[in-house]
This record gives structure tokens, C-alpha cells and sequence, in this order.
């Protein structure tokens, strides 16, 4: 090219515009203060779940592709799901299930729970925030007397801080009757006591340099100090609640979603429920083999549970505040391994949303005929995190800062709009 035509060409470049549309993309803002994340560790196979298809057989030599359970009408027309969620069923009208969710990790159970958590594969020099982490960073705790965030079950790297620090780090608990560790001073140290140790703490961590770890690290021990006591623990005393109430949430795993509800009146921002900890069918969502054999039981203790959640936060005017969010970190495929359950699948599966003023619908997304891919309104895992975001009035595409580096909350997720009014 010569100078003279290179010139032309790069004066018109320079006109131009860079992108090819500044039109500004509209996110929807929506309008929940709280998230309630259940989390189903294992893979909840949607085909069995949210998602019935025609009757399988995994029983004969010949097995043949399908649901293990009968599916079932629910509030919702033209919405159907197992016949183990019948009490979900009759609540479908504040839920809605998201059939086409789908990923393309690795389908291992810890890369895919990171995936789900963080929105991001692992990477081998940064450690992403988890959905829950960036919910309490972004909109902190709705009360000073509460942590922004609390986790009701086993301490992992996937559900934590990441690069925000400590200071967006979770408190847990895996025993609903005993709440959280080290809140409770022992009998011995009394509060003219525990202000001495304080103020001998003092000193050291003035040294804190701003914007540091330490510094971090100094913000939640001035937290955990500000909780320790009976005013933050009295909200994990169940039994201040009518046992007609506790009965209808059921089991451990429903005191734990019983819980939820009072830590969200208590205002916390952001709390993760896990279920079944206990395996309290051998092997938990994660059905090979003989798995499958007691799996209803999960699905009936999910059922009770998540039902008496919404009813709750309904009757106490808390559901449109509340985002309830069922995730798990892929699904199953409709056929059947050499014993009679199944493996993982990742290119199609289902999390629910409930609640949180979004406009409800049942179901958003088609699969095909043995829920494998979606064939309508196909949901990325990206976008699934916009939607969470959205919902919670977070903007996905907000930036974060790992250390001089902005990270964008999501890598251009977009909310669903059909579920915003």
C-alpha cells in the first residue's frame, strides 16, 4: 500500500467507531434484597427432577432412555414435574424452573462446583469470588448486627472470597442447633475481659498498611468481634419457633431452610443451604449404580422443604424480597449405566429460581426428547449468573478489582429478560 492511500485509510479508521454498535445494553435491575442458594452437591438429574420426559427402564437387560418417575400437573398450565415435588407443584406459580441451563466443563464434580459457584474456570494464578462473596461485597449485610453472608454447610475454596478478601468471606455452620463456632465467649470470659484482649489487639493491628490483607484480615476480626455474643446467636434458636411450622419444614435439611428464613429477617444478604449432608441415601445427588435406588427420598426432602420455604416467605410478605435459587453443579443424562443409574451432563440441565419479584412462569427453556440440549431458549451458565445478579440489582457487568486488574462480575452475562416485568 502506499503512504498516500495508508494515510486515507487510517484517517477514516480513525473516524470510526471501534465497536460495532454503541447502542447501550439495557440490564434489568430487579428488586430482591436476600438469596437464599440451596445447594444440591452431587448433580440433581433434571430428567428426574424439573424436567420429566417419557418413562425410562433401567431395570431389564435392554434398558431403555428415560425418567424414573411418573411426571405430575402442577399450579402452573402446561408445566409439569415428578411426582415426588407435589408439594413444589402446587407453589409453581413463584417458581420457575430453568431447564436449558448448560456448561461445557469438564462434567467433574469439583471443576463443575466451581463453575457454578464463581461463573469462571479456574485459573492458575487468580481465585475468583464466588456468587455469594460478590452478592456481600457489592450490597453488603441489610443489618449491622448480622454478617453479610453465612454459609449453612462445609467450608470450600469455591464458595469464598477469592481475590475480594476476607472481608467478603463467609461465616458457617454445619449444625443448625449449635449455629456457628467462636461466636459464643466461654463462661470464663466475661465482657470487662473480653475488652482487655481487645484493646490489646489494638496495637497490632493498627500496623494493618490500607488496602492490604492484613488490613482485610483486621476489618473481619472487628466483625467477628462485633457478633460474638448472644444478640447475633439468638437468631439460630429454632425452638422460638411454633413447632407446627418446624414439622411442616420437615428434616435437618428443612430446619436448615427454616433458618434461612429467620437469618434473612435478621438481614443477612446472601445464604447457602447444602443439602443433604448427611447422604442420607448412600450416595446423594450423584446417582451411579445403585444410587437411583433411594434418590426419591432426596427429591421428597427437597419437595417439603422448598415448599415450606416459599409458603413461609410468602405468609411473612418476605418472597418477593427473597431470591430462593436450587443449584447443583450439572445434571444426568436420560440413559442408564450398567447397574441402573446415571452419569453427568452438563450441556443441559435445571436450577430453579423462586421468589425474589422476578415474573414467574414454571418453566423457561425446551429441551429435547431425553433432556439432553436445549432446543429453545438455551441458558448459559453466564447468563444464569446475570439473571441472579439482576435480580439482586447488581449490575453483571460491574467491575471488580483484583489488586490493579478490573474483572467484570460476569464475562458478558445477560439476565433472562423474560423474567423481569
Amino acid at each position: 500500500m502506499k503512504r498516500r492511500s495508508f494515510l486515507t485509510s487510517a484517517a477514516a479508521l480513525g473516524t470510526a467507531p471501534l465497536f460495532a454498535s454503541n447502542t447501550p445494553v439495557h440490564t434489568p435491575k430487579g428488586k430482591a434484597e436476600h438469596c437464599i442458594f440451596i445447594w444440591l452437591g452431587g448433580g440433581m438429574g433434571q430428567i428426574d427432577t424439573f424436567d420429566p420426559k417419557k418413562i425410562g427402564d433401567n431395570i431389564s437387560k435392554q434398558k431403555v432412555a428415560g425418567s424414573l418417575y411418573k411426571a405430575i400437573d402442577t399450579a402452573v398450565p402446561g408445566v409439569q414435574v415428578v411426582e415426588h415435588l407435589g408439594k413444589t407443584a402446587k407453589v409453581m406459580e413463584h417458581v420457575t424452573a430453568m431447564r436449558t441451563v448448560n456448561h461445557h466443563v469438564i462434567d467433574e464434580h469439583a471443576f463443575a462446583t466451581n463453575i457454578v459457584h464463581t461463573g469462571r474456570m479456574i485459573s492458575g494464578n487468580t481465585i475468583y469470588p464466588s456468587i455469594g462473596s460478590i452478592v456481600s461485597h457489592v450490597r453488603g449485610a441489610a443489618s449491622d448486627d448480622v454478617p453479610p453472608y453465612i454459609l449453612i454447610g462445609y467450608p470450600n475454596v469455591s464458595r469464598g472470597p477469592g481475590f475480594l478478601g476476607a472481608k467478603a468471606g463467609y461465616v458457617y455452620l454445619t449444625d443448625t442447633e449449635t449455629g456457628p463456632a467462636g461466636f459464643t465467649r466461654p463462661d470464663f470470659v466475661d465482657e470487662k475481659r473480653a475488652l482487655t484482649r481487645e484493646q490489646l489487639l489494638q496495637p497490632l493491628m493498627a500496623r494493618a498498611p490500607r488496602e492490604s490483607s492484613l488490613a482485610d484480615y483486621k476489618e473481619a476480626q472487628e466483625q467477628a468481634l462485633h457478633l460474638s455474643g448472644p444478640r447475633f446467636m439468638r437468631h439460630f434458636n429454632l425452638k422460638e419457633e411454633p413447632a407446627s411450622l418446624r414439622n411442616e419444614y420437615g428434616g435437618e435439611f428443612g430446619q436448615r431452610c427454616l433458618l434461612s428464613r429467620r437469618l434473612v429477617q435478621a438481614g443477612v444478604r446472601f445464604i447457602e443451604v447444602s443439602h443433604n449432608l448427611n447422604f442420607m441415601n448412600g450416595t446423594g445427588w450423584d446417582i451411579h449404580n445403585e444410587g437411583y435406588k433411594n434418590q426419591h427420598l432426596l427429591i421428597q426432602e427437597l419437595d417439603t422443604a422448598l415448599a415450606a420455604l416459599i409458603r413461609d416467605l410468602k405468609d411473612k410478605k418476605l418472597l418477593d424480597k427473597t431470591l430462593i435459587v436450587v443449584g447443583t453443579e450439572f445434571g444426568r443424562p436420560a440413559q442408564f449405566d450398567g447397574r441402573g443409574g446415571r452419569g453427568h451432563q452438563g450441556t443441559a440441565f435445571s436450577m430453579v429460581l423462586a421468589g425474589g419479584g422476578l415474573k414467574h412462569c414454571g418453566a423457561y427453556g425446551v429441551t429435547d426428547e431425553l433432556a439432553k440440549n436445549p432446543v429453545e431458549n438455551p441458558v448459559p451458565l453466564v447468563d444464569f449468573h446475570a439473571t441472579i445478579h439482576a435480580a439482586m440489582g447488581i449490575d453483571p457487568a460491574k467491575e471488580l478489582m483484583d489488586g490493579t486488574r478490573p474483572v467484570p462480575i460476569t464475562d458478558g452475562g445477560k439476565p433472562v429478560a423474560a423474567l423481569f416485568g
